[in-house]
């Protein structure tokens, strides 16, 4: 794609605000009250994947030193009191012990993801322990994919290794930008050869993959210094790496008003993005779609390839087929046909722990239509086709008939030369895959009701 195939028009048309469909429906149309006695049923049923489906793990884990003025995340800042590390901790496996009593024998986990927050905020002692519960509490399969979010500001050697004998054997490196200028502005100082150095002991510890988080749409960003903050993390030499485009949300994030008038514009920012793609194309990569690339040889790009690429509230995936069981504050679970969400303030949560055993407060048990729109909203995310006949064998319906109003919308996509409408396929084309939350968002049942908000419900497109 070359820079003069977008024009202005074309991005102010598609820059709306969107889901990112890491679930359908999203999260703000969640409006069922679901308890833990709720929960505790759907886990013992094992969810409609099936008792014997294999688990991935998410564990919140909330917990910074300082706030980066960008994050949208459930974070709880504490400066350099540490003191909640052992009260939280202890709520978490007590969560931990509640639901692995409930799950039938045999489940075997695949995934476990540790995510923040910060969490290497926590000892390396204390990350430690916590790795040991979980393995005692779960079945772990081998070849299980572990990955954990480090920050390189606070990670030392010694939490590498702990990280490194639980059995982690995916880092991801928080990075965002390394202009010293977009640093200062967003909070979060953070040289160039501190990261470069975590890489290298990483590496020399054996861990077998490193991803770098980028964010494009900040403060003080241009595409020239972008790219320069490019030229640095290819010489990190990362596996994977997403980069995000920033989510502005005041409404929901207060602390994110600072950055008024401090932005990239509209066509300024996806400036920031083609380059990206390009530089990162260029160097090797494979494009996965929305903001994730990979080696050719990543599991990821190889099941892109393969068609067996998922997406969940933790991104692209190669584990589809799994219940997802969320666990500490705030976090998401989807089991067979459930989402589940724990309570998002620290002190709710421990309250419900301590008195309930878990601190779900919410769900959404996805009807007939809710299974069909999310497996091709998955489609086009993760392949960026829609084969329709695949969709009317799974599903028993005609798809141009249950799908005409949302064909339709998808027309004035299709004139924009962004996605190809033929009798057999709905397939985004190379330019359509930059706007896949748009390409999905006519097949979306829900979005017309979130469209009536007083306040915006998602962040823009772009």
């Amino acid at each position: 794609m070359n820079q003069t195939s977008v024009s202005v028009d074309l991005l102010h048309r598609y820059n709306v605000p969107g889901p990112r469909y890491t679930s359908y429906p999203t999260a703000p149309v969640w409006r069922e009250e679901l308890g833990p006695e709720d929960y505790a049923q759907i886990l013992s049923a094992g969810g409609q994947t099936g008792s014997a489906a294999p688990l991935s793990l998410y564990l919140h884990l909330p917990f910074c030193e300082s706030l980066c003025y960008f994050c949208a995340c459930t974070v709880v800042i504490t400066g350099s009191n540490h003191s909640p590390e052992a009260s939280y901790l202890s709520s978490v496996e007590n969560e931990i012990d509640w639901v692995s009593r409930l799950l039938a024998p045999g489940r075997t986990v695949t995934q476990l993801h540790w995510g923040g927050g910060t969490p290497t905020y926590f000892s390396p002692e204390r990350l430690l322990a916590l790795g040991q519960r979980m393995r005692e509490a779960f079945s772990f399969a081998p070849d299980a994919e572990l990955g954990v979010e480090v920050d390189p500001r606070v990670t030392t050697p010694e939490h590498l290794d702990a990280l490194a004998r639980i059995g982690f054997n995916r880092l991801s490196l928080g990075v965002q930008d390394f202009d010293p200028a977009v640093q200062r502005a967003i909070n979060r100082v953070q040289p160039y050869a501190e990261t470069r150095a975590l890489v290298d002991a990483a590496r020399s510890l054996g861990f077998p993959s490193v991803n770098v988080d980028l964010i494009y749409g900040l403060p003080l960003q241009t595409p020239e210094s972008f790219s320069r903050t490019i030229d640095a993390v290819l010489a990190i030499g990362p596996d994977r790496l997403a980069v995000y485009s920033y989510a502005n949300v005041p409404w929901l994030k207060k602390h994110q008003n600072i950055f008024v008038n401090r932005l990239p514009d509209e066509r300024a920012k996806f400036e920031i993005f083609r380059t990206a793609l390009s530089r990162f194309t260029d160097a090797g990569f494979e494009y996965i779609g929305m903001d994730h690339f990979a080696r050719p040889q990543d599991e990821l790009a190889v099941a892109r390839r393969e068609r067996t690429l998922h997406r969940n509230f933790q991104g692209y995936t190669t584990k589809s087929g799994t219940d997802l069981i969320g666990l500490g504050v705030s976090a998401i679970g989807s089991v067979g046909t459930h989402y589940v969400q724990n309570a998002r303030e620290l002190p709710a949560y421990a309250a419900a722990i301590e008195h309930r055993g878990a601190a779900t407060f919410r769900g959404f048990h996805l009807s007939a239509d809710d299974q069909l729109r999310r497996a091709v909203i998955q489609n086009l995310l993760c392949h960026g086709t829609v084969v329709k006949a695949e969709i009317e064998k799974a599903f028993g319906i005609s798809f141009d008939g249950y799908f005409a109003a949302a064909l339709e919308r998808l027309v004035p996509c299709a004139e924009d030369g962004l996605v190809e409408l033929t009798p057999a396929e709905v397939r985004a084309t190379a330019l359509g895959r930059i706007f896949l939350r748009n390409l999905a968002m006519p097949f979306d049942a829900y979005l017309p009701a979130s469209a009536g908000s007083e306040k915006p419900v998602f962040s823009r497109t772009l």
